[in-house]
């Protein structure tokens, strides 16, 4: 998965799963960019749990080069395999949003946020008043807004770290609600090439 939300098959590994119910067909083709609202980041390993990638009739597998990436595509914490993340997030939610914080809740909310219709919904911002881990376009590319700098995304790795615009206005990828947990504080983990 790309911040820009697409189904991708590329060859690096990513520190997170993802799921968005089912994406294949039975010739394991990507036939849709979504079937549930419910789109969530799960652990690579649970509980010695073993699956076949893009099993026909079962919900296809999406991987982020991090959760910051997982944020920007849409998604949330895992409330089974990362249940300290996901508490941690909804409690931010509802601190923030003063609404019930349920899943369900949520994944409305969120998926209000990340599509326009059928395609990723962005916004503008000024650059200056977005949080940590946060994802931005500048040229067509995404770049990770992360200690004051940006990091370009590939699948493998963030590039070299580029300076961070003082001011200006600029395309945000991670949906407004997405941008306002981590707002709020919540940390999301980061590839540790990003570490700078």
């Amino acid at each position: 998965m790309t911040p820009f939300g697409e189904v991708v098959a590329l060859p690096g590994r990513g520190t997170l799963m993802g799921n968005r119910g089912v994406l294949h067909d039975d010739d394991r083709r990507i036939v849709r960019p979504w079937d549930v609202r419910r789109w969530i980041a799960c652990l690579l390993e649970f509980r010695g749990r073993k699956r076949e990638v893009m099993t026909p009739r079962r919900y296809t597998e999406l991987f982020f080069l991090d959760e910051a990436a997982a944020f920007s595509a849409g998604h949330r914490p895992c409330a089974e395999c990362r249940r300290p993340d996901y508490v941690r997030f909804r409690d931010l939610w509802a601190d923030r949003f003063g609404l019930p914080a349920g899943a369900d809740d949520m994944d409305a909310r969120i998926h209000r946020d990340r599509l326009d219709g059928k395609a990723k919904q962005t916004y503008r911002d000024k650059i200056e008043s977005l949080p940590d881990g946060a994802y931005v376009e500048l040229d067509g590319k995404a770049m990770l807004l992360w200690r004051s700098s940006l990091y370009p995304w590939s699948d493998s790795g963030y590039g070299p770290r580029v300076a961070l615009p003082v001011r200006g206005e600029v395309d945000v990828l991670t949906p407004r609600s997405l941008v306002e947990i981590l707002a709020a504080g919540y940390r999301p983990g980061v590839h540790p090439s990003a570490a700078g």
